[in-house]
C-alpha cells in the first residue's frame, strides 16, 4: 500500500492526528479530505527526501520556465488537439496546411477564428509553434 492509500484509509479524526503530527498545527477546518491527503503526502515526501525546500522550490520554477518556454513544434503529421467551450476539436497538420473537420485551411489563426468567433493566433491557440 503506497502513502495516499495508507492516508485515504484513515478516518477524519485519524487524519487530523497525522496532519498535527506532520504539519505542527491542526489543519483547516473546511479542508477537503482529498486535499488534505494531497497535502499531508507531499509534506512527508519532501522531508523524507531530505532535500533542502528552498533548492528544490529553484529546480521546479526552472524547469517550470524551461517547459514555458518549450512549446512543441507542429511539423507534418502532427494531431494538435484543443478543447473549446466543452467541445473537442481535432485539426492534423499536412505538407500543405492543416485540416480540420474534413475541410483543409490555410493557417491555424483561421481555424482558432473559426472555433472561437474571435481573432486569435493559431499557433497560441493550439500552444504550439507553427
Amino acid at each position: 500500500m503506497n502513502l495516499e492509500q495508507e492516508l485515504m484509509a484513515l478516518d477524519r479524526a485519524a487524519l487530523k492526528a497525522r496532519w498535527c503530527e506532520v504539519v505542527g498545527m491542526a489543519p483547516p477546518p473546511r479542508l477537503g479530505r482529498g486535499t488534505m491527503v494531497r497535502i499531508l503526502c507531499c509534506e512527508i515526501q519532501w522531508r523524507e527526501s531530505g532535500k533542502n525546500r528552498a533548492a528544490v522550490l529553484r529546480e521546479l520554477q526552472r524547469a517550470l520556465r524551461h517547459a514555458e518556454e518549450a512549446k512543441p513544434v507542429a511539423g507534418e503529421g502532427a494531431r494538435l488537439v484543443r478543447v473549446w467551450n466543452g467541445r473537442r476539436h481535432v485539426v492534423d497538420v499536412t505538407s500543405t496546411g492543416y485540416v480540420w473537420q474534413g475541410q483543409s485551411w490555410a493557417s491555424l489563426s483561421a481555424i482558432a477564428r473559426e472555433i472561437t468567433g474571435t481573432r486569435w493566433s493559431g499557433p497560441r491557440f493550439f500552444g504550439v509553434t507553427a
